[in-house]
Parts: structure tokens; C-alpha cells; sequence
């Protein structure tokens, strides 16, 4: 509830403390006494429209603050917003205090328990709080996005909703998926062709690691068959097989020369044996490579075929290297991830086909539940539709009606077929609901926002906020002017309806009508004083007495008989209490 308002330098108001109570608050006051700046200040508290030039012109500020004591039927909504914009440590959740502070600059400030919010914020926590019905935006019944909501509610739907909810999440999920591999489908598939070709071209290389450098080597010296023959002859000519005549002696031949003269050295000095031996060992080394170059000599042999062969394969493995790596090591890896690409190509046909799969079977299930959901909807809106008519008629609407659209929105794209016709999906179901009304038999249905009537449009409200009290979570209903165009019989009607909303709901009614005011469970009256030449507004609660008091100035005359009629009305409301 709104337990308390403070307002400083709004208007006409230098200081005011108004403290609110449970149940019905009237408040009263001759016109221009300043009952609409209390609105006013409601409207700016919940983030209305500001206008600097309501602030007191000898002031360079108004400041605006509300003490909401928080109920548990909004405890969880307040919860969970505050925790959406980062407000979730705010302090002591079961008192929230909003204000808003207006400059003369144009400056504006917003605040939510001392904590500075932005304002479309303040509008947003004010609008699960109150319900201003005025000339304002907070009027949420005017609002077609509000009727949906309130008709579940009503009719106990809500499970149902977050069931279909879940549903529908479910749903985005698994095609925000599908949408992600069929765009990595649709690239492979373009690409497809392309990668096969790759890889058929680096399988049938049969690439190994290494094999360019083996070929290079062989390469190299299949091209240089004649020096190799050339270079081995030289050896050979230089190591065994000199003319000692045309070169002298070989290394063989002198290497055993040199263990002869050795022999006859050891003869005369035994201690030559070790030199003796390293020749010896060298001579054998000698013979050994001897005996390798004839052998390499004699495996010497060109072979063009395999020439060409290799010369191909270096030029293959070149144009690979030149493709798709810059050796051939990487070669061989761009095949292997090919092949994994490919894999995932095929794999990613069966990813859509499940997915596929399991949109149709949550299609099937938003389907039958959407149904399920459709129809307790109309028969929810039957029900609403009566009970509102009949409410109107005690409120003297006799000749009104008052209609629940329920509709479905076409979508070819992303909807679900009912009978023949694809519709939109909600996240609480397949369908869109809209309030019509005809204030006048023979009158048209139109949408509740289109009534001019103020008067007509009071009483509905009125009507459909005594049916829909247990489905609207917002606490507190601020009517203004409620009165409007309606006389004192239908006044008592009215205030009986108001006091009813005041069992589940806080309730607070500016008035005209004595027969109105006489329900109310607490009573405020609204006067201009002047002091030093200035105009001010001043609110006070009222006791038994002085409320009498009001109420007879009210009903616009004095005496014994006024007298006698305003404590009748009070008796009378008294008794209507009593009996419900």
C-alpha cells in the first residue's frame, strides 16, 4: 500500500504529509482547493510528464516522495524486476520509497530507496504498483497488452501459460539451431565440390612425410650420373690404381711400403711395433674403401624412366605445396582436416533432420496446448463478459455491452496451423485479446479506449475492477473524478463498488459526492489557505465528527434535515458494509 505521500514546492503546495490508510481513502475539497495537484503529484512520482512550471514559483525545486509498503501478492513481481536492472541489493525490499525531485533547470532526478534510477526505470516499478485512473498512461486498462494478461488471471490460466511458455522457448531454441546449421549447410554445400576435389587430388598423391627430400636427393644425383663415374675414377686412379711410371705410386702401394720399411725398423728397435700397427690398420681401412668404390662404381647406372618419374612426382608434390601448404607436411594436415570437414558435412545433414524432428513435435505440442489455452479463454471471456454487463447494470449502463475479442495474427513464416491457417505463436499462447464495449444499444462494439464518454469510461472501469480485483496483482487504484456525469443514486452504487475494491486493494477516490464519500474508510479534506500573501494547499484527515461536517457541506446546505441526510448516508453505507 501507499502508506505515505511528501510533497515540497509542487504548485500551490509548500509542504504536505499525507498519510494514507488501508482500504477506501477518500479525499474531498471544493474545486480548486488542490485535489488534482495530489494527482498530480501521484502522476510525477510514477514517472509522468514534468513541467517545470509546476514547481512554487518562489522555489527552485519540487520534490515528490512515496512510502509503498509492499504486499505479497506484488512481492515476487517488485523481486524480480529490481533483479533485471541491477537493483537486487537494494535495501529493506518490504519498504520501497520513490521519489522525484524536478529543477527549475530541467533537470530531473529519480530515486528508489535513496538510489538514483533513470526514469522510464521509476515508470516501470510504478506501473506494478499503482493504477492511476485519469487523464494519464498508468490507466492500464486502456492498454490492449493489459487485457490478455488480466482474462488469464481471471480464469486461472497462468499455469497453463508458463506451461506454453516453456514450450515456446523450447521452440526458439531448436530453431535458432536449425537456422545455425543450415547456414553452416548451405556454406559446406557451395564448398563441397571443392573440398572433395582437394581431397581426392591430396589422396591420390599418397603423400608421405619427408618424401620431397628423398626425392631431391635421388634427383640430384640421377642428373649428375657422369660425375659421379668421373669423380669414382679419380678416386680409384689416385688410390690403387696409379701407373707408378706416368703418377707414381698409389696410396695402397706406398701405404704397404711404408709397413715394409716399418718391418725392418722393428727388427732393430721393437719399440716401432705401435707406428707399425696404425699402418697396418690404415692399409686395411686403404683396401676397404678400395673395394667400396669399385662396388659403387660398378652400381653406377642412369636410369632415364626413373629420371622422368621423379622429375614428375617433385613437380606434383610442388603443385600441392603451392596449394594448399608450404610443405608437405602441411599438405598431408589440409587433407586431414578435409576429411573432417567432410565429416561434419554429413554429420550436420543428420543434425538438421533431428532438429527438424523435434520442431515438428514442438509444433504439434504449442498446437494442442495452444487449443487447450484458446478455449478456456472464451469460455473465461463468456464468463467476464456477463459478470462485467451485469456490474454495469447496477451502475445504470443497462443498455451496455460489453465484448472479449479473442483473435488469432496470421504468420506464414514461423506459425503453427490451426484449422488451415497458420498463426502467430505467443509466449502465452496462439491468440490476441482486445475489451470491446457498445456504451449504447444499438451502437457498434469499438475498443475500451475509444469511449469518449469520461462518465461511461469511469464506470466500466469501475465495473471491471470490482470483477477483476483478484486478477489485478497492482495494489493500489487511484480514481479522479470518478463522479463525472453520474448523479447521487448511481453515487451510492459507486461507493459500494469502491469499498469492495478496498478489501483486496488500497483504494484511493477524489470525489464530489456526498453518497460516495459516505463508504469510504478513511476521509480527507482538501482547503486553500492564504498566509502573507500566499496561496496554499493543505490537506487533513478528518474524525468522525468533522467527516459528518464535510459531507453535509458537500451535499450544498445546512440544517437539521442536511444534517439528518449525511448521517443517513454514512448509516446507510455503514449497513451495506455490514452486509457483505
Amino acid at each position: 500500500m501507499l502508506s505515505e505521500i511528501n510533497i515540497t514546492n509542487l504548485a500551490i503546495i509548500d509542504a504536505m504529509n499525507l498519510k494514507l490508510a488501508p482500504g477506501l481513502n477518500i479525499i474531498t475539497g471544493e474545486t480548486g482547493a488542490g485535489k488534482s495537484i495530489l494527482v498530480d503529484a501521484i502522476t510525477l512520482m510514477l514517472g509522468g510528464r514534468a513541467d517545470n512550471v509546476m514547481i512554487r514559483s518562489d522555489s527552485d525545486y519540487a520534490i515528490i516522495e512515496g512510502v509503498f509498503q509492499i504486499d505479497s501478492s506484488v512481492e515476487n513481481d517488485i523481486n524480480d524486476f529490481l533483479s533485471q536492472d541491477d537493483l537486487e541489493n537494494i535495501d529493506n525490499i518490504e519498504t520501497l520509497i520513490l521519489s522525484r525531485e524536478l529543477r527549475r533547470n530541467g533537470r530531473n532526478i529519480s530515486r528508489v530507496n535513496g538510489r538514483s534510477v533513470n526514469l522510464s526505470m521509476l515508470r516501470d516499478l510504478g506501473d506494478l504498483l499503482v493504477d492511476l485512473h485519469s487523464q494519464s498512461e498508468h490507466l492500464s486498462l486502456l492498454k490492449v497488452s493489459e487485457h490478455l494478461p488480466l482474462l488469464d488471471r481471471f480464469g486461472g490460466l497462468d499455469q497453463d501459460c508458463r506451461r506454453f511458455g516453456e514450450i515456446v522457448s523450447e521452440l526458439k531454441s531448436v530453431r535458432k539451431m536449425l537456422v545455425h546449421v543450415r547456414e553452416e549447410q548451405a556454406n559446406n554445400k557451395e564448398k563441397l565440390e571443392l573440398l572433395k576435389f582437394q581431397l581426392g587430388e591430396i589422396s591420390e598423391a599418397n603423400l608421405t612425410v619427408g618424401e620431397d627430400i628423398s626425392l631431391k636427393a635421388e634427383r640430384l644425383k640421377l642428373s649428375n650420373i657422369e660425375k659421379l663415374i668421373k669423380f669414382s675414377n679419380q678416386l680409384l686412379e689416385i688410390g690403387i690404381e696409379s701407373d707408378s711410371q706416368a703418377r707414381g705410386m698409389s696410396a695402397v702401394d706406398q701405404i704397404g711400403m711404408m709397413s715394409e720399411i716399418c718391418e725392418r725398423l722393428i727388427q732393430i728397435d721393437a719399440n716401432f711395433q705401435p707406428i707399425k700397427s696404425q699402418i697396418d690398420s690404415l692399409f686395411d681401412q686403404c683396401q676397404d674403401v678400395a673395394s667400396d668404390l669399385f662396388n659403387y662404381k660398378d652400381n653406377i647406372e642412369f636410369d632415364p624412366e626413373r629420371f622422368v618419374e621423379v622429375e614428375e612426382r617433385l613437380e606434383l608434390i610442388s603443385d600441392l605445396i603451392g596449394k594448399y601448404g608450404s610443405n608437405i607436411d602441411e599438405v598431408i594436415q589440409y587433407g586431414l582436416d578435409i576429411e573432417l570437414k567432410l565429416e561434419n558435412i554429413a554429420s550436420n545433414a543428420d543434425s538438421i533432420k533431428e532438429l527438424e524432428n523435434q520442431e515438428k513435435m514442438l509444433l504439434g505440442k504449442i498446437e494442442n496446448l495452444g487449443i487447450e489455452i484458446t478455449k478456456k479463454r472464451k469460455l473465461t471471456a463468456d464468463s467476464l463478459a456477463s459478470n462485467v454487463m451485469e456490474r454495469m447494470s447496477e451502475l445504470r449502463m443497462d443498455g451496455t455491452e460489453f465484448f472479449i475479442r479473442i483473435d488469432h495474427t496470421d504468420d506464414d513464416i514461423s506459425g503453427v496451423t490451426i484449422d488451415n491457417r497458420t498463426v502467430k505463436i505467443y509466449e502465452n499462447g496462439l491468440d490476441t485479446v482486445e475489451f470491446l464495449i457498445s456504451p449504447n444499444k444499438g451502437e457498434s462494439l469499438k475498443p475500451i479506449s475509444k469511449i469518449a464518454s469520461g462518465g461511461e469510461t469511469s464506470r466500466l472501469m469501475l465495473a471491471l475492477r470490482g470483477i477483476l480485483a483478484e486478477a489485478d496483482r497492482r495494489p493500489i487504484l487511484v480514481f479522479d473524478e470518478i463522479d463525472q456525469g453520474i448523479g447521487g443514486r448511481i453515487g451510492s452504487v459507486i461507493g459500494k463498488n469502491l469499498w469492495e475494491l478496498g478489501v483486496s486493494h488500497q483504494v484511493v477516490c477524489i470525489t464530489h459526492l456526498p453518497s460516495i464519500a459516505s463508504y469510504g474508510d478513511a476521509h480527507y479534506r482538501v482547503t486553500k489557505q492564504m498566509s502573507d500573501d500566499r496561496t496554499y494547499t493543505v490537506v487533513e484527515s478528518l474524525d468522525s465528527e468533522s467527516r459528518i461536517e464535510e459531507i453535509i457541506a458537500m451535499l450544498g446546505s445546512k440544517g437539521k434535515s442536511v444534517r439528518k441526510t449525511a448521517l443517513g448516508l454514512i448509516e446507510n453505507a455503514n449497513k451495506e458494509k455490514d452486509s457483505i
